[in-house]
């Protein structure tokens, strides 16, 4: 399994994803999930990934290919809105569910896949996208500012107590770390190193992308704090009047 975040946020956009894929006692695999294309001074855009491996990497071998074999096609490269590139890489992943999805199927295995697609172009606002399994795509709003895939459900609670499109990006980036460190004490399938990216507004370039792995003193720091300080609070607050 996995875990990605990404946010829209008033300053820019941070993302973040873990890199264990397969987990078990005697087996765990590795495998960046971010995806990063860059032309500076045109467009920056991020793609997160999470489900089936061999469907995600493959949609992200079918933009590398369209982009380099079929001139006057449309691409990532070319397309004039992030919707556009939206809809190119949800077609990428409907060719691969067409192609391998049969096949899977009658071995039972699962093959869905769903990309968090995010970034700006030049000309236009910054967007952030969730793509589904089946192509089709919602997009990030003043309201719903942030998308998560995979194991979701550990880190989304400090993301809604803590985030607002305001949030300055330290303090984004924080509370994105310490929602990874509730994920990974909850669910052994998600898993250092975490992959963090952070594009400026505006900017049309990769501010900050660094990988976070075990030791990182950072890391450390903010786990240990952020266990220390909830068991402080849980032992500060009453007991319920109602217990004797």
């Amino acid at each position: 399994m996995t875990y990605c975040v990404a946010l829209l946020l008033d300053s820019g956009m941070l993302f973040a994803s873990d890199s264990r894929t397969n987990a078990g006692v005697d087996h765990i695999a590795t495998f960046c999930k971010m995806k990063v294309y860059e032309k500076k001074d045109d467009r920056v855009m991020v793609l997160l990934s999470s489900g089936n491996l061999a469907m995600t990497q493959g949609v992200t071998n079918i933009l590398d290919r369209h982009a380099k074999a079929e001139p006057g096609r449309e691409t990532i490269w070319t397309a004039s809105s992030m919707y556009d590139v939206a809809n190119i890489v949800g077609d990428a992943l409907r060719e691969m569910q067409r192609r391998d999805g049969p096949y899977l199927m009658q071995s039972n295995v699962d093959y869905s896949a769903t990309l968090v697609l995010g970034g700006q172009i030049k000309g236009e606002e910054p967007r952030l996208f969730n793509i589904y399994s089946q192509g089709n795509f919602i997009e990030a709003t003043p309201e719903n500012l942030y998308f998560q895939v995979g194991e979701s459900k550990y880190g989304k609670p400090v993301i809604d107590r803590v985030v607002t499109s305001a949030t300055p990006m330290a303090e984004a980036a924080k509370c994105v770390l310490i929602s990874f460190d509730s994920t990974i004490r909850s669910n052994i399938s998600v898993g250092l190193p975490i992959d963090v990216l952070w594009y400026p507004r505006d900017s049309l370039r990769v501010g900050i992308h660094r990988r976070i792995g075990e030791g990182d003193p950072y890391f450390t720091m903010l786990r240990q704090g952020w266990g220390g300080g909830l068991r402080r609070v849980f032992g500060e607050l009453p007991n319920p009047d109602w217990v004797s």
